[in-house]
């Protein structure tokens, strides 16, 4: 082949978050093809499975100069991305391209292995884990101790749900997220009964196919009604309550409680009359039995109109609604 043929100089890529090895059939025939390997990095983790089958692996960090020259001949030259080093050769390999001056050989990124979608919870478990064991505040947390963060989170979620945010939104579902995992990462340090993230997760999954029998079993649902009824059923079997009021926390708010109670009512089909009573409780009771059957959210609802109200305020002291 001609001397002054450029050749190829191939860019292999690979998640640290799939199992070194498993890499594509594309990126394996590419690596046995290659006139050459490189690899900056004597601890990649690919290169044990990569010498295992065969492939010749040379740990050197060429400069975008040395690595044209290799390829010249018509030579395929295959880098090994080891991270943020790699910068500087591509930048330097840009700057060669950019000139002019040089025939620059076929430049090709290789993806050899791809994140699958959720990939990057499995960053945010290692985080946890180290902030867990290094960071003086995280490392001395309990479940008691976060239990308020998990209820602020979860209003600022819905505050910007209601705002119609996006980039809050964003923001606040990965708050209410971190407080999950960092509970998740807590609970395996338990002596007697401990769990971890996975734990938590297979037991979600577990309980979503059991309640979508229509979805992973032999049942059908063509409407929401339809998919409601197969989840209440299911949800019965599995709680076996002695009452229909059994699980729902009193500690939420108190329209929230009343909409809830309400709606439990309602389902089983029974026929409760409204407390007798007098003062504002009761009122607000009544109004949340209303909201309910009417398919309102009462705290939806009332955040709704605390938020006109807010504006109003707001422009009455000259803010101008802002």
């Amino acid at each position: 082949m001609n001397a002054d043929t450029p050749g190829r100089i191939v860019l292999l890529t690979a998640s640290h978050r799939v199992a070194p090895g498993l890499l594509s059939w594309p990126a394996w025939r590419t690596l046995h093809a290659a006139d050459r390997v490189l690899c900056a990095d004597a601890d990649h983790p690919q290169l044990p499975y990569l010498r295992e089958a065969g492939v010749t692996v040379e740990i050197a960090a060429p400069a975008a100069e040395d690595l044209v020259e290799a390829c010249a001949g018509g030579r395929t030259v295959l880098v090994l991305a080891s991270g943020e080093g790699d910068r500087a050769l591509t930048d330097g390999l840009a700057r060669m391209a950019g000139s002019g001056r040089v025939a620059m050989p076929d430049l090709e990124l290789l993806p050899g292995s791809y994140d699958l979608p959720g990939a990057r919870l499995l960053d945010l478990v290692e985080v946890m884990d180290r902030i867990r064991r290094e960071c003086p505040w995280s490392s001395r947390q309990t479940h008691e101790g976060l239990a308020k963060y998990g209820i602020e989170e979860a209003y600022e979620l819905v505050e910007a749900i209601e705002d119609g945010d996006r980039d809050e939104l964003r923001e606040e579902l990965g708050d209410v997220l971190l407080q999950v995992v960092f509970h998740a990462r807590i609970a395996q340090e338990h002596e007697e009964e401990p769990f971890s993230v996975d734990d938590v997760a297979g037991t979600i999954v577990e309980k979503l196919i059991r309640r979508h029998p229509h979805v992973f079993g032999e049942e059908r649902a063509e409407t929401p009604e339809e998919v409601r009824e197969h989840w209440l059923r299911t949800k019965a079997d599995e709680k076996q309550r002695d009452s229909v009021t059994d699980g729902v926390p009193l500690g939420q708010p108190g329209l929230a409680l009343a909409a809830k109670l309400a709606s439990r009512v309602r389902n089983a089909g029974l026929d409760v009359a409204l407390p007798a009573g007098e003062g504002i409780g009761y009122e607000l009771l009544a109004l949340a039995v209303r909201a309910e059957a009417a398919g309102v959210d009462p705290e939806a609802a009332l955040r709704a109109a605390g938020r006109v109200y807010r504006d109003a305020i707001r422009a009455a002291e000259g803010h101008g609604g802002q």
